[in-house]
């Protein structure tokens, strides 16, 4: 009985963090990462569009996506705003949805164009926020995360800590995103700048700027950062990402 008990309160307790952490990144995304079958990436781009396009007919929100450039292996990240559970599955707008994926027949086209797909719902920021800086930025640094055991609310604030430093050195922050059933990724994050360019701004932060930024958000030292990090992740994979034409 006692065995029991304990679990239902670890089940509570996780219950009630994830709460928490929703409250804090109020809007519900799904995310898809696909890679597509050799020599279809062109025309698996021209799906997502068509596909896009035909759920905006339906009154859905258009997805915010980005293409692959280096570092894992997917080629395109798709982010469809959901808002809610409660909201993306209310009858009239699945019959709607539905009716629009039948008119567009499009199901058996991606099926022959992905090699392979991953897909995670995930509680993020607000989706005006994201909108706005995907508008004025063209290059993204993702990243992705496992964390070890017991360690999700070191990495969640790890992440908090991160956007503390780069708010000190005047470099965007970073959007969280935290999982709620789906793929293995516990937490990620996208960092939205102008350009490569921007991206590399970081390089030209002087010595003394980076010590206090980094001591003020709760780091060591800038040669920390990373060391500080890793202590609380199982699987961490970076990619750096440009704006889909």
């Amino acid at each position: 009985m006692r065995c029991k008990y304990t679990v239902f309160m670890l089940l509570l307790c996780s219950f009630f963090a994830g709460a928490a952490y929703a409250a804090d990144n109020p809007y519900l995304y799904k995310v898809t990462l696909v890679q597509a079958a050799p020599g279809k990436f062109t025309e698996l781009v021209d799906l997502y569009k068509t596909r896009a396009a035909a759920m905006k007919e339906a009154g859905e929100e258009t997805p915010l996506w980005m293409r692959h450039s280096q570092g894992d292996h997917w080629d395109l990240m798709i982010l469809f705003p959901l808002g809610s559970y409660s909201e993306y599955y209310q009858p009239e707008r699945i019959a709607k949805r539905k009716q629009a994926e039948q008119a567009a027949k499009l199901g058996d086209k991606f099926k022959e164009d992905i090699a392979w797909q991953e897909d995670l719902l995930t509680y993020g920021p607000p989706l005006a926020d994201l909108r706005k800086a995907f508008d004025n930025g063209a290059f993204f640094h993702v990243e992705m995360f496992v964390a070890l055991p017991g360690k999700f609310a070191d990495l969640y604030k790890e992440r908090e800590m991160e956007n503390a430093y780069a708010k000190a050195v005047k470099e965007p922050e970073n959007f969280i995103f935290v999982r709620d059933q789906g793929a293995a990724w516990d937490i990620f994050t996208i960092g939205v700048f102008r350009d490569l360019k921007h991206y590399a701004e970081s390089a030209d932060v002087s010595p003394k700027d980076a010590e206090a930024a980094a001591k003020a958000a709760g780091f060591d030292a800038p040669s920390q950062i990373g060391p500080y990090l890793r202590r609380f992740i199982r699987e961490h994979h970076d990619t750096l990402a440009v704006a889909v034409k």
